[in-house]
């Protein structure tokens, strides 16, 4: 098999993973947005603040390493694995400890035994990193597929249950929890690697100082993703928090599924091509115009149609949510074109490089948060759109030099896709316009949008377009 079909076959087996997990998860959010009320997510949210930023300490860049390092041995898994172990049961630990002064932060005292069950999660990403990085390495991608999906599903009908049994928090609790464990002795019987007995401190240093890097980035990271929930859940009210992070799930579904795909097959083949200058700008050019080819519309839409979307998903009390999901939906279509650039300098071993641009931009959040706090909720995330895309110039600035392809070539290629997703805008918008019931106008405006958007791809003889049309009837025979 040649490599473009090897990266297309795994790109579209970790690509059906996600869209197969997410989509159940999808599913079942709206069955249980139904049944649960918004205060009972934000409960929920407000514990994955933490658990979110402990998760990085855990792999802290190890699993990158992993992938990174071309002589990767048996004694440098190993090692990773009982440090990530390690991580797993101190943080969870320390998680246990201070639950009550979580609680007492937030003044929910009621939230104490939620954070201990479901901090355990800390302790299962502690056991299946390695196992992931060695997936990503042989490009085996399909194990994920089953693992993931067979987690999803079974978790999916517990919470689902439990809901029903009035038992509000502890179902979305235990959903998270079951899916992750499933997960990860999915993959440890079907992963055929075990660890020797053995650990080295010498093999852990040089790879920590690449992942370290990468731990800072991910950590400044996270730290402001999740600053902002932190604040509305200590000075607005949780049923505003679920709004927010409510807002973000349908967007999210549709990115983070491509984003996953893009970023576990790409980061392994550039870091194989990290030598050849040309093939590393080749692969970066067709993954930012593949990405925006694909997210843009995707976002446009979802964004124009967000009031009759709401109201078919999730019910008119969840109406509220309608601007945040807009806004969210502003941010997400740009995320495939942060992460490419990120990728290249990630596989290309400039951790040191990462770890600047991320420090820039988390600076540039903070300033935002800072400065729209006081304006609410909503000024905040508008502050974080702005942020994007003051980004997409900064995460592009290295590749001038590393990959030869920086922003202003780089927004070049991407604009005649801009311009066609204004146009396929105005033309979903301007049929929404037009009285109808909610679920035909989704419909209506749905046709629309692929309409507008296909024909104008073909009218406009798009270069991403051909080259998508030529991949799949290559894939197909």
């Amino acid at each position: 098999m040649t490599m473009k079909k090897t990266v297309l076959s795994n790109m579209l087996w970790r690509l059906a993973e996600r869209c197969g997990a997410q989509g159940v998860s999808f599913v079942v959010s709206l069955i249980l947005a139904r049944i649960l009320l918004p205060e009972a997510y934000g409960v929920v949210s407000l514990i994955t603040v933490f658990t979110s930023i402990l998760n990085l300490f855990i792999d802290s860049g190890f699993k990158n390493a992993l992938i990174q390092k071309k002589d990767a041995d048996q004694l440098d898994f190993s090692t990773v694995f009982y440090f990530n172990i390690a991580m797993g049961v101190l943080l969870y630990g320390m998680m246990f400890a201070v639950s009550p002064f979580i609680a007492a932060f937030y003044d929910r005292p009621y939230m104490v035994p939620y954070i201990r069950v479901m901090s355990l999660t800390l302790v299962f990403g502690g056991i299946n990193g390695v196992q992931q990085a060695i997936v990503a390495r042989r490009m085996q991608f399909k194990r994920f597929f089953y693992a993931t999906l067979t987690g999803t599903l079974f978790s999916a009908a517990v919470g689902i249950a439990m809901a029903y049994m009035q038992m509000g928090v502890w179902a979305l609790i235990a959903q998270r929890l079951i899916n992750q464990a499933i997960d990860t002795v999915f993959l440890w019987f079907t992963v055929r690697w075990r660890p020797s007995l053995r650990f080295s401190g010498k093999r852990l240093r040089p790879m920590f100082d690449y992942g370290s890097k990468l731990l800072l980035s991910a950590f400044a990271n996270t730290i402001m993703e999740n600053l902002t929930g932190l604040i509305v859940g200590k000075v607005y009210t949780a049923e505003l928090l679920a709004y927010y992070d409510k807002g973000r799930n349908i967007p999210n579904l549709v990115v983070q599924n491509l984003q996953a795909a893009v970023q576990s097959v790409l980061f392994p083949v550039i870091a194989e091509k990290q030598d050849q200058r040309e093939q590393v700008k080749k692969i970066l050019r067709k993954s930012i115009m593949t990405s925006t080819y694909c997210i843009f519309p995707c976002m446009t839409g979802i964004a124009v149609c967000a009031e009759p979307l709401v109201r078919v998903l999730y019910t008119e009390k969840w109406i509220a949510m309608v601007p945040y999901l807009r806004l969210w939906c502003f941010c997400f279509a740009f995320y495939l074109w942060h992460t490419a650039n990120l990728q290249v300098i990630q596989a290309l071993g400039r951790s040191d490089i990462f770890l600047r641009i991320e420090v820039l931009k988390q600076f540039l959040s903070l300033a935002g948060i800072l400065l729209a706090a006081r304006f609410g909720v909503l000024a905040m995330l508008a502050a974080a759109c702005i942020v994007a895309v003051l980004s997409l110039y900064i995460n592009a600035a290295p590749n001038v030099r590393l990959a030869g392809y920086g922003f202003w070539e780089q927004l070049k290629d991407v604009l005649p896709v801009i311009g066609l997703n204004l146009l396929m805008g105005i033309a979903v918008y301007l049929i929404g316009a037009v009285p109808m019931p909610d679920i035909v106008r989704l419909a209506v405006q749905i046709s629309t949008g692929v309409a507008v958007y296909a024909g104008g791809s073909c009218l406009l003889k798009l270069e991403i377009f051909r080259y998508l049309w030529k991949t799949v009837k290559e894939l197909i025979h």
